[in-house]
């Protein structure tokens, strides 16, 4: 399909220059009796349409072309092993955006426990959440709708272990590990697409 899709693209940009270049050279003959194929006025109308019409056309595969491409790398990252490592990049941006109120949080890409597991993200406040707003970083696990949750055991019971991960020498991990609360709605069988996120707002 995104092979597909980027020929439709090239097909419809072809298309589209050679409709620019007709209408710029018809547009541009000279008027007279040795110009007997310059355009009246209704036909430049009808082609400046057309050419208009190609335009939008080329937009919505744009918009497609970027949505598949979004989808791809998803499923080539996604983890089935009930793990996720997330890298932020660009973080001192992403903070400072944070710090200003214009993107409060992030969300991971989604991961699962299996297969046909339960399907989970990450949520981070660069900022803090809560108690932590200002002051410290905030982590939190969020239980999302996945296509198998029909098949699965409610409410989500497994163990959750959040992490910062050292990428220096020391290796010095900072950690928190929690077990879900079978009350809570954060880990009920989702009715819309993601559960009230539960995890750390003093995380680091």
């Amino acid at each position: 399909p995104y092979e597909r899709g980027m020929a439709l693209v090239t097909q419809a940009t072809s298309r589209l220059v050679n409709f620019y270049n007709l209408f710029h050279v018809l547009n541009n003959v000279p008027k007279g009796a040795g110009a007997p194929h310059r355009l009246d006025s209704e036909s430049l109308e009808s082609l400046s349409q057309m050419v208009d019409a190609f335009e939008r056309q080329l937009g919505m595969y744009d918009v497609r072309i970027a949505e598949m491409d979004r989808r791809f790398q998803i499923l080539e990252t996604t983890s089935y092993s009930g793990s996720l490592i997330w890298k932020i990049r660009d973080f001192s941006r992403r903070k400072r955006e944070a710090v200003s109120g214009r993107a409060l949080s992030l969300y991971s890409q989604p991961f699962y426990t299996s297969r046909y597991g339960y399907k989970m993200c990450a949520r981070v406040y660069l900022n803090g959440d809560g108690m932590g707003k200002g002051t410290h970083m905030s982590l939190f696990f969020v239980v999302m709708k996945g296509e198998y949750d029909a098949l699965l055991t409610w409410p989500f019971r497994q163990k959750v272990t959040l992490m910062l991960l050292d990428q220096g020498m020391d290796r010095r991990h900072l950690s928190d590990t929690f077990r879900p609360d079978p009350t809570s709605s954060s880990f009920k069988k989702p009715t819309s697409d993601m559960n009230i996120a539960s995890g750390c707002p003093l995380f680091v």
